[in-house]
């Protein structure tokens, strides 16, 4: 899967950016040329949908060899969710939430991250802890024109973020399509965390801890995006919620 927004949908963390990307020898590719090489890869089983000058998501079903995990997209209501690996508890999560049987975990993730926009009436990290399983998911909401990532803890679904030299953020769950864009400006996507267009990185295993971006270095010694771990020294000022009136914009604070 391939995922593209532009730098007036995502602002991402500063420490993302390298240096190193603007001296390297190798040209970067377009986010364009990028999705282009992504679906020439996927002639049968590929497609891509873009949003005028916002976002590109691009998703194939084929499994591949770096990653064999079962791959899921579906749009709903101007939400669209590119789902990543399986949940133990689906069947579980479609009663709480009132959905049918066949529903899936795309479709699943999408009705809860409906249900956390319009009502609120848990915190973010809550409703993700009740997901039991390995997974890694990208959301873009078309109509509020945000987006939302999510890892899961067991790091068996891997996801790279980077920053392309146009501003654009790229996610994909291979780091060959960021690399082509990004250079030395990306990194892992941590796991047990959540990004959020309009609240930036966060831990939902440790919610009240920040996050602290680490210097990392590649085989050539040159500084590449940092990667982020919970900072276990520093904690979030905790936040008083509103119950059922509070929105989207309290995601991920404490209760």
């Amino acid at each position: 899967m391939l995922a593209i927004f532009k730098k007036d949908v995502v602002d991402p963390p500063k420490e993302l950016q390298s240096p190193a990307s603007l001296q390297a020898s190798i040209k970067a590719a377009s986010p364009e040329e990028t999705m282009k090489n992504f679906l020439s890869a996927n002639p049968n089983n590929g497609f891509s949908i873009g949003f005028i000058d916002k976002a590109f998501l691009a998703y194939s079903n084929r499994a591949s060899s770096y990653n064999t995990l079962q791959r899921l997209f579906c749009g709903v209501n101007d939400i669209y969710c590119i789902f990543l690996g399986s949940l133990n508890n689906l069947c579980a999560l479609n009663k709480h939430y009132g959905l049918s049987k066949c529903t899936n975990e795309a479709m699943l993730v999408s009705e809860a991250y409906r249900t956390l926009r319009d009502r609120g009436p848990y915190p973010a990290h809550e409703v993700l802890k009740d997901l039991e399983g390995s997974f890694g998911f990208v959301i873009y909401d078309h109509k509020a024109d945000t987006v939302f990532v999510a890892l899961g803890a067991d790091e068996k679904v891997k996801l790279f973020w980077g920053i392309a030299y146009d501003g654009s953020v790229m996610i994909s769950d291979n780091v060959d399509h960021i690399k082509a864009s990004c250079i030395k400006s990306f990194a892992p996507f941590p796991a047990g965390c959540m990004y959020h267009s309009g609240t930036g990185l966060k831990s939902y295993e440790h919610p009240s801890y920040k996050m602290k971006a680490m210097p990392r270095v590649d085989s050539e010694g040159s500084m590449c995006g940092a990667y982020f771990k919970v900072d276990v020294y520093s904690k979030v000022n905790s936040m008083p919620r509103v119950g059922s009136a509070a929105n989207w914009a309290t995601w991920g604070q404490l209760t």
